[in-house]
C-alpha cells in the first residue's frame, strides 16, 4: 500500500511539473511546434528506440555469457523489456526491474540467484558508468556558455561529482577484489572482522577485469547505446527545425541522463524541467523541448507497453507454476497423511 501511495505521489508531482513548465512556455507555441512534427519522423523516432534498447539486451547477453550461461537473444530481450517497463512506469519501485529479471533467470532458466542478481547489477553499474561520462561530458559543454555559474548550475555539478565518486569507489574496491559491503560494514562499525567476499561479489570479480574481454564488450555495447540515443535526440531536434552540433546534442542526452535520477513514472514532468534549461542554456526555442520529451517518452511508452506484456505473461506463468507446485505439494503431503 506504502509503494502504490508513493507511485501516485510521484506521478502527481511529475503532472504537476508537466503542466507547470508547458504553462510558462505557452499551450499553443508547444502546440505548433507539435504540429509541425510529422508521421515517418515518429515512426524513426520508435525504430531508433528499438534499436537503443535491443543493443542493452546484447550488453546484458555478454554479461551472461561470461558467466558461463547461454541464452538466445530473443528469449532474453522478453525478459529485458519486461523489466524495462517496469523501471519506465514504477521507477519508485528501485531495482523493481532488475529484480524481476533476477527472479525469471532464476525459475526460468535455473540459473542461481546470486549469478542472476550479479547480472542485472553489472548492467545497471556498466550503462550508468557511461550515463555519467555523457552527463558530464554534456554539462561541462553546456556551462561553458553559461559562465559564470550560478546555483543551480553548481548543484547540478555537485551532484553528477558525487554519483561520480560512488562508481569510481565501486571499480576501485571490485578491481582490488575487495568486498564494498564489508568495507560499508566497517565504516559502521571498525571492529567487523575481514571476512570473505560474498558469492553475488565474486560475480563482480570475474567480470571486472581489464584484461577481461566481456568487460570491454559490455563498455563498448554501451557506449554504442548512448551513442544510438544521441543520434535520436540530435534527429529529434532536427526535425524540430534547429540544427545542433556534436558537443550540443551531448547535452541533450545528458539532461535526459540526469532527468532519470528522480523517481516519477516515465519521468514525466522532470524530463521536461531539465530539457527547458538545457535547451535555454544552447540558446533554442525552450517550447521545442515539451515536444522533444514527449515524442521520446510517447516512442519509449509504446515499446514499455511490450513489455507490460511479456511481464504479464512471463509472470503469471511462472506464479501458476508455482502455485500448482505448492498445491501439488500439499495434495502429496495430505495424501501420505491418510487424509
Amino acid at each position: 500500500m506504502k509503494k502504490i501511495i508513493l507511485f501516485l505521489l510521484s506521478l502527481v508531482v511529475g503532472l504537476a511539473i508537466l503542466i507547470w513548465i508547458v504553462n510558462i512556455i505557452g499551450w499553443q507555441e508547444v502546440k505548433l511546434t507539435f504540429i509541425a512534427f510529422s508521421g515517418w519522423e515518429g515512426l524513426l523516432t520508435i525504430a531508433l528506440t528499438i534499436l537503443i534498447l535491443a543493443v542493452g539486451g546484447l550488453r546484458w547477453k555478454e554479461i551472461l555469457r561470461n558467466q558461463g550461461e547461454d541464452i538466445s537473444f530473443f528469449s532474453l530481450f522478453r525478459i529485458y523489456l519486461a523489466g524495462f517497463s517496469i523501471t519506465f512506469f514504477a521507477p519508485i519501485l528501485l531495482f523493481g526491474g532488475e529484480t524481476f529479471k533476477a527472479y525469471l533467470l532464476k525459475k526460468k532458466y535455473s540459473i542461481l540467484w546470486d549469478k542472476a542478481m550479479a547480472s542485472v547489477i553489472i548492467d545497471r553499474i556498466i550503462e550508468i558508468t557511461v550515463y555519467l561520462l555523457v552527463i558530464f561530458g554534456g554539462i561541462v559543454f553546456l556551462f561553458s556558455k553559461r559562465f559564470p555559474l550560478g546555483s543551480l548550475e553548481i548543484i547540478l555539478g555537485i551532484v553528477t561529482i558525487v554519483f561520480s565518486s560512488g562508481i569510481a569507489f565501486f571499480y576501485v574496491k571490485t578491481f582490488k577484489k575487495q568486498s564494498i559491503i564489508k568495507a560499508f560494514g566497517k565504516f559502521f562499525n571498525p571492529e567487523l572482522k575481514n571476512e570473505e567476499p560474498l558469492e553475488i561479489e565474486k560475480e563482480f570479480f570475474k567480470f571486472f577485469k581489464l584484461k577481461e574481454s566481456s568487460f570491454w564488450k559490455a563498455i563498448l555495447l554501451s557506449l554504442l547505446k548512448s551513442g544510438l540515443a544521441l543520434t535520436r535526440a540530435w534527429f529529434l531536434i532536427l526535425c524540430l527545425g534547429k540544427g545542433l552540433s556534436f558537443l550540443s546534442s551531448l547535452s541533450i542526452l545528458g539532461f535526459s541522463y540526469m532527468s532519470l535520477v528522480i523517481p516519477i513514472p516515465a519521468a514525466l514532468g522532470t524530463h521536461e524541467a531539465f530539457q527547458a534549461f538545457a535547451f535555454n542554456g544552447l540558446g533554442i526555442n525552450v517550447s521545442i523541448a515539451p515536444v522533444f520529451t514527449m515524442v521520446i517518452r510517447g516512442a519509449e511508452m509504446i515499446i514499455a507497453l511490450i513489455g507490460i506484456f511479456f511481464f504479464f505473461k512471463m509472470g503469471t506463468r511462472l506464479l501458476g507454476a508455482i502455485l500448482f507446485k505448492k498445491i501439488g505439494k500439499l495434495i502429496n503431503n495430505g495424501n501420505n497423511n491418510g487424509f
